[in-house]
């Protein structure tokens, strides 16, 4: 079961709620995104994406949490997906905060304002002791979301057969910050 706290949950712009099925199609068009996609493994295929979704969904029912769906607070559009989730990367096993946005809501602090109210949940309502964040060593618009939401560079790494920079912030950190 979802603690009421973790969904849903809305920031200033957005609505994050667990997924259902009946996203699929958005999950579907933004996976096959070439722009969205560049610098998360490339576009998906149908099939691709519903086994992606399948584990999304194993994901929150086995912890609770996991990326929401992420909507337009006004209109209710898909506007992207991101959230926290359980990733193994430099050999641990951490939780991460990820986003993904469609194209047309890029520059607008939409991942930003994710990130920040997951850097939230995921320290207040969830009691982690920190969290994670990595993107491609050129992604450098995800770099300054992880920046402007607290997380540190820590090191290079590699996820996916890929060199990626991973992010932290602590909980401590976290609490110190204005």
């Amino acid at each position: 079961m979802t603690d009421p706290a973790i969904a849903p949950t809305l920031t200033p712009r957005l609505r994050l709620d667990r997924p259902s099925w009946a996203d699929l199609n958005d999950y579907a068009r933004m996976n096959a995104d070439p722009v969205v996609m560049a610098t998360l493994k490339g576009i998906r295929s149908r099939e691709e994406t519903e086994d992606i979704f399948g584990r999304l969904m194993d994901h929150w029912a086995r912890f609770g949490f996991g990326w929401y769906t992420v909507r337009d607070r006004g209109s209710g559009r898909f506007v992207g997906r991101g959230g926290l989730r359980h990733v193994v990367i430099a050999g641990l096993d951490e939780v991460e905060i990820g986003y993904a946005f469609l194209h047309p809501c890029w520059g607008r602090g939409l991942a930003t304002e994710l990130a920040r109210r997951c850097v939230r949940l995921g320290f207040e309502t969830l009691g982690l002791p920190s969290l994670v964040c990595f993107t491609q060593p050129t992604n450098l618009a995800s770099r300054r979301v992880m920046e402007k939401a607290g997380f540190a560079f820590e090191c290079d790494t590699e996820y996916a057969d890929l060199p990626h920079v991973l992010y932290r912030l602590t909980a401590d950190r976290w609490a110190s910050m204005p």
